[in-house]
């Protein structure tokens, strides 16, 4: 296979919101308290909403810009392409990078809803969840059918709120919903607890996928105040890493085996391992700790429950057979500053060096489509689907690096650490 003949679809992207997302979808009686963008003194535009603002109008909204303004910014909408907000533009920059498809993740209510979750007018909160997953899917998603896969919000407060949730966006098209990676550390029940089963009952009748994004706890991992950002971006993975673990062990997967969770964001080259340890410690245990995992080992659980997916993980490909072939997919995660974009075949091709055209497919486009019961082919022809029909349709996108007139990253590294640091804390990053 060569580059130009790969199909990419990438399983975890991100938008960021444009201003008007809520107008054709709040009800009258809640137009006035919907989230809006309020311009700042300084300039810089953030969601209002109730008495405080989401913390980031553009989380880490960096594609297209010189890597020595990468961080947490921007803070308005005039320094983001305009691809990271606009449909049209989206795909017109996924087309420049030869992708296909994408799902996006959601950006100022946080990678699942938390913002709603803080709510202090619950209905006001539930109207709020309802007319994103309006826009998102029959706005955002319904502009390109072919190339943009609905995610939802869920009603993170609520189990049968959530449910009827689940079952109202199936019924609209919808086959994903972000949730939490650890629900506890929201201040919710965990996945030991039987609080979750209306959700999952309706996720597994309906067929939706639960996305669990790496940030989704509202925590990241860091190891002290004085480590450079690396560290922290490093570790990123851990979360997924504990999620991993925390649900092979969960009653939720044993209730629910039908169930598909999509451990997003979190790459493939740890999975061995931790689900060989899963079953080291399962087999060497269970006779004291009495642990029902319903007949099943960990590692089985993981292969028949979990999908994973990866940005740039040569390892990962290398071992795609202890992971499983079957469930691993490919991402972009555009428009963040861990994205391959606009890059992205050239970089995925280098980790395909002896991979079969069938392996290959099935980590670009096939795992995804199955996944996400997503048939791009059935809408646009399966010979415009390439990486180079879509570059060629995209000849005049400007993918050149250049300033977007943001703030230069700290030059102190100890003051941006510790910048980091209180992010991490405070849950800013999910």
């Amino acid at each position: 296979m060569e580059i130009a003949d790969m199909i990419l679809i990438s399983v975890d992207d991100h938008v960021i919101e444009p201003p008007n997302m809520f107008d054709a979808h709040i009800p009258e009686k809640y137009r006035d308290r919907a989230p809006r963008i309020e311009k700042q003194v300084d300039g810089g535009d953030l969601w209002k909403f109730e008495d405080g603002y989401a913390p980031n109008v553009g989380l880490n909204a960096v594609a297209g810009c010189p890597p020595d303004e990468y961080g947490l910014d921007p803070t308005e909408f005039a320094q983001m392409r305009r691809g990271c907000f606009d449909a049209d533009e989206r795909v017109r920059d996924m087309s420049a990078s030869g992708v296909l498809a994408g799902i996006n993740f959601p950006t100022f209510p946080h990678f699942c809803g938390q913002l709603f979750l803080r709510a202090t007018d619950k209905d006001l909160a539930l109207a709020c969840v309802r007319a994103y997953n309006d826009w998102h899917i029959t706005e955002w998603a319904s502009a390109h059918p072919d190339r943009l896969i609905p995610i939802s919000l869920p009603v993170l407060w609520d189990a049968d709120l959530a449910a009827a949730e689940v079952r109202r966006i199936a019924a609209l098209g919808c086959r994903a919903v972000t949730f939490s990676e650890s629900p506890s550390k929201l201040g919710l029940p965990d996945y030991h607890s039987d609080y979750w089963d209306p959700f999952f009952k309706a996720c597994t009748e309906t067929g939706v996928v639960v996305c669990l994004h790496i940030g989704s706890s509202s925590s990241m991992h860091i190891t002290s105040p004085g480590a450079p950002p690396e560290v922290m971006i490093a570790l990123t993975p851990v979360n997924s890493m504990l999620a991993v673990t925390d649900l092979m062990y969960s009653r939720v997967l044993q209730k629910f085996p039908d169930v598909q969770l999509a451990i997003s964001e979190g790459g493939n080259g740890w999975v061995p391992y931790v689900i060989e340890r899963a079953d080291y410690v399962f087999d060497h245990h269970n006779a004291w700790t009495h642990t029902d995992l319903g007949g099943r080992r960990p590692s089985q659980i993981f292969h028949e429950q979990m999908w994973t997916c990866f940005i740039d993980d040569p390892v990962g490909v290398r071992v795609r057979d202890l992971v499983g072939i079957d469930k691993i997919m490919w991402e972009l995660d555009y428009p963040h500053s861990d994205s391959t974009w606009p890059q992205a075949p050239e970089m995925l091709f280098k980790s395909f060096d002896g991979v079969s055209d069938e392996d290959i497919n099935k980590i670009t486009h096939l795992n995804a489509m199955k996944c996400y019961d997503f048939d791009p082919f059935s809408i646009r022809p399966r010979e415009q689907c390439t990486v180079g029909a879509l570059r060629a349709e995209a000849v005049d996108v400007d993918v050149e690096i250049k300033s977007m007139g943001r703030r230069k990253a700290d030059a102190d590294g100890a003051s941006q650490s510790s910048r980091l640091a209180t992010v991490a804390a405070a849950g800013n990053k999910g």
